[in-house]
This record gives structure tokens, C-alpha cells and sequence, in this order.
């Protein structure tokens, strides 16, 4: 960024680079990759997000973001600087910057890393992290204890400075304290983002916290815009986000990146990053106009105001608002999730069964019909949809407990 330039200025200086692109400028072709030392190259959905125009005009700085997942490693060349004080919640040995896995650095890389050292650069490098570490069932495992201290992390993320709680990490069960902390964290003013789950070719059950009311439920698509086949799909899906074919640290070892797909997970953080250059952006603007925003501004080729189970509200795309100044942001304080004033009493907190919309008739019964980029229009033939952007991914089993009971919990 220029200094001294202010935010107006830097912004209409995107808008002149940006005068007759897309909102998805290219359309990629997937191809697998061996692993190598620049893992920065291999992050797609940066290009094709137009993240070096958008970072003309903000990276996401003044916004905090805490990541709720196994700790956040701060030493990593991407992550020095980019992380503060956290919260440990496991009671175990270290703190919340051991990361006992490596989910949680790589999830903290892809919103905030820097992409020294030929790290994963983040979306929003300008954002800065919290760290909140919880337990995992291998971790769990490990401590001999069947207490899950999912809310008691979502408590802390709620009481931290961060204006975003990403949370990569998802359970099949739902509980009376985690709901509680859920609503909490919406009374704090808290943008709350977790993936939905990755199983959605097998049992497809509801994943929490996605699952619940307040929260913004993310899936996955590919490269061309298609919902992965492994998204899992029903009403907790709010909206889409990059996924597929994202390099991630390869365990707690931390000494090289793996290729794969980052799954619900990588696209949690993609959509948290997202909402972080939106809101750095506009600073005033409450977690409800942000969401509007990003739902507004969604990739899709079906009637406004209406939901695919699939996809959400289509494909996330904050390059709409920061270079084009698109999305309605609305009401301050009337969440977009629930239709109801944030700042009144608290109703049931979990999704309705039946509260969003099949794929609309004219994309057909395809669950991976892609979704056309803004300026092009939709035919019902793929290769006349022009270019696109999507996001998919495969997800990675963590498990996890809960008050006696085993309990399912994995990266979303």
C-alpha cells in the first residue's frame, strides 16, 4: 500500500485496475502437484480471488481473528508477528501455541500468514490472530478424558478482542453448553464461520457448530465452481468457499507442507479471511453487515433471497465489495442467519431441518453444477458459463467427546 494514502483513495485505485475483470478472472484446470518448498504457488484461488488488487485496497488490518482448532504454532516463518495472546482450554502440557496437530497453524497461515519462507500466504495478511487451543479425540485420547471443552473454547474466542471466530473443527453432536456459548458469542457482536463437514458421500449428518442458527455453515466447491461431491449438503450450508487442492502443514512436526485438499476446513479460513478484508474495510459496520454483505455479493446463477442446500448463498467473493463496492450491507442489527435483532432474546439455536431451499429447478438435480462468475450468463451448458470459482476438499477425521459420552469431532 501507498503510504499516507487513505482507504477512499486506495480503493478507487483498485477500481480503475479492476475496470473490466470479472469477479473470477481465470479458470483453472486441476492438476496434482508433487510437494515443494513454494508452497505459496500452489495457492490457487489467491489469483483467481483477486487477491493482489484487493490487498491494493486492504489486507485485513485493525481485525482480529480467533482460531479455535489445536493450538496455532507462532513461530512459523508465515505466522512471526502475526499472532497474539491466546487461550489454552485443554488443561494439558504447553499453551495455545503448541499446536499438537498442525490443523490450527495451517488454518491461521491461510488467513493471516505472510508466505515468508515460502509459506501459505494468507487471504488476509493484514488481519492478526488469536489463537484459542480445545481438544481433538486423538489429543483426548491421549490425556485419557471424555470431556469435551468445545464451549468452554467458544466462550473464550467470545471474550477475546477478535471480531471473527473461525472454527475448523466439527462434531455430530450438539449440546445444551455448546448452543449456550454459541448465543453468547452473538451477543459479544462475534462473527462466528465453521465448515459444515466433509461427508456428505456417506452418512451427510448434521455437523455442529455449522449446524446451529448463529453460525455461518461454509462447504466446499471446486475449482470450476462445482460443490464437491464430499460437501456435505442440507440446510446448514449459509455459503461456499475455496477447498480443493490447498497445501497444509503435514503433522506436528512442522517441517514440510503435503498437498491435498484442505476440505470445509481450508474453506472456513478462506470465508473468515474474506470477512476480515470486508470488515477492515468498513470498520463501522456491525458482524450482521458483513454477512449481508458477503451473501449479497455470493457467486450464483439462481433468484436472490434464495438457498441451495448445496452451496448456500454461492460462492464467497469479497473482491465484489472491496473493488466494486458491491453488497447491501442492511439492518446493523438483524442477523441475515436468523431474520431476528441480535440484540433481543435468544430463540432456538439450532438450524430448522427444513430452513433452506433445494437447488434451484434451473441448475437441474446436478449437486456439482457450476455456479457462473458475474458478467456471464448461465445456459445450462458448462462450457458457456464462463469463468468461475469454486472450492472442494476432503477432510480429515479428529474426533472428539462429550460429558461422558464419545463424541465425533473432526477438522471440518
Amino acid at each position: 500500500m501507498t503510504a499516507g494514502m487513505s482507504r477512499a483513495q486506495r480503493r478507487v485505485r483498485g477500481l480503475g485496475a479492476l475496470a473490466v475483470a470479472a469477479s473470477w478472472s481465470v479458470l483453472f484446470v486441476g492438476v496434482a502437484q508433487p510437494a515443494a518448498a513454494d508452497t505459496h504457488s500452489k495457492q490457487w484461488y489467491l489469483s483467481a480471488m483477486q487477491a493482489e488488487d484487493m490487498w491494493k485496497v486492504t489486507t485485513g488490518e485493525g481485525i482480529k481473528v480467533a482460531v479455535v482448532d489445536t493450538g496455532v504454532k507462532s513461530s512459523t516463518p508465515s505466522l512471526q508477528g502475526q499472532v497474539l495472546k491466546g487461550v489454552d482450554v485443554t488443561g494439558a502440557q504447553g499453551d495455545e501455541t503448541d499446536d499438537y496437530d498442525g490443523h490450527g497453524t495451517t488454518m491461521a497461515e491461510l488467513i493471516a500468514g505472510t508466505g515468508e519462507g515460502g509459506g501459505l500466504k494468507g487471504l488476509a495478511p493484514g488481519a492478526k490472530i488469536i489463537p484459542v487451543r480445545m481438544s481433538v479425540a486423538d489429543f483426548m485420547k491421549k490425556r485419557d478424558t471424555v470431556f469435551s471443552d468445545m464451549a468452554k473454547a467458544i466462550r473464550a474466542a467470545a471474550e477475546s478482542d477478535a471480531q471473527i471466530i473461525s472454527m475448523s473443527i466439527a462434531s455430530d453432536i450438539s449440546s445444551h453448553e455448546d448452543r449456550e456459548a454459541i448465543k453468547y458469542a452473538e451477543s459479544k457482536g462475534k462473527l462466528f464461520i465453521a465448515g459444515v463437514g466433509n461427508e456428505g458421500h456417506k452418512e451427510n449428518r448434521r455437523a455442529y457448530p455449522a449446524a446451529y442458527r448463529e453460525v455461518v455453515g461454509v462447504a466446499s466447491a471446486d475449482r470450476k465452481g462445482k460443490v464437491s461431491y464430499y460437501s456435505q449438503h442440507s440446510d446448514t450450508v449459509d455459503v461456499a468457499s475455496p477447498g480443493s487442492d490447498i497445501p497444509k502443514w503435514c503433522d506436528s512436526s512442522f517441517k514440510s507442507y503435503c498437498d491435498g485438499d484442505g476440505g470445509t476446513s481450508a474453506a472456513t479460513a478462506i470465508a473468515s479471511a474474506s470477512a476480515a478484508l470486508i470488515w477492515s474495510l468498513h470498520p463501522d459496520w456491525t458482524a450482521n453487515q458483513v454477512l449481508n454483505v458477503l451473501f449479497d455479493t455470493a457467486g450464483r446463477d439462481w433468484k436472490d433471497g434464495t438457498r441451495s442446500k448445496y452451496l448456500g448463498h454461492g460462492l464467497i467473493r469479497p473482491s465484489m465489495n472491496v473493488l466494486k463496492g458491491k453488497g447491501e450491507p442492511g439492518d446493523p442489527d438483524i442477523s441475515p442467519l436468523t431474520k431476528e435483532r441480535t440484540t433481543g432474546p435468544a430463540g432456538s439455536s439450532e438450524k430448522p431441518a427444513d430452513a433452506a431451499s433445494e437447488q434451484p429447478a434451473k441448475n437441474g438435480a446436478e449437486a456439482d453444477k457450476p455456479v457462473a462468475a458475474e458478467g456471464t450468463k448461465s445456459s445450462g451448458d458448462e462450457s458457456q458459463l464462463g469463468l468461475i470459482l469454486g472450492v472442494a476438499a476432503v477432510v480429515a477425521v479428529l474426533g472428539g467427546v462429550a460429558y461422558a459420552v464419545v463424541r465425533r469431532r473432526k477438522a471440518a
